[in-house]
């Protein structure tokens, strides 16, 4: 009696397990894309060695997901990666004297190819620089309109 119980206990537990593996997503099954990336400088559209292309994979909430892959640039500012799943892709670019790039991507087809122009860091507009004067200043709140100036009875 008690080797039957034995016997029984196995086979539900080899049971259960069998069903829990064919319940989950098998990673080998799911489509895959080929990510290629040119990185160039926007003034000039030469290429930009070394820059770093960081990819996150982007959940259904649109929050990015733990875990990234890194890849860098070659002299032809070109970095690719086979193996990115289908979905939302976010992918940020930085490189040292340029202003960092980052956007979100829809994966829907076996090869990707994204083109990155990168650009120069901006000055930032600050209120106690000097500035140039426009031209035609708006006229002052508290003054009539020039219509009504000469309007004055004589």
């Amino acid at each position: 009696m008690k080797q039957r119980v034995i016997i029984s206990g196995v086979i539900v537990a080899v049971l259960a397990m069998a069903g829990h593996a064919m319940g989950q997503k098998d990673a080998d099954d799911e489509p895959t894309a080929l990510m290629n990336f040119l990185v160039l400088k926007d003034e000039n559209s030469k290429p930009v060695r070394n820059a770093s292309v960081i990819m996150h994979a982007v959940s259904s909430h649109g929050k990015q997901e733990r875990g990234d892959l890194e890849l860098k640039t070659n002299s032809e500012g070109k970095a690719s990666f086979d193996g990115i799943p289908y979905g939302k892709l976010r992918v940020q670019v930085l490189a040292s004297g340029f202003q960092t790039y980052g956007d979100d991507f829809d994966i829907n087809q076996h090869e990707v190819s994204i083109t990155v122009k990168l650009k120069r860091p901006q000055g930032q507009y600050s209120v106690y620089d000097d500035h140039p004067r426009e031209s035609n200043p708006p006229p002052k709140q508290n003054a009539p309109p020039p219509d009504q100036k000469d309007n004055k009875p004589n």
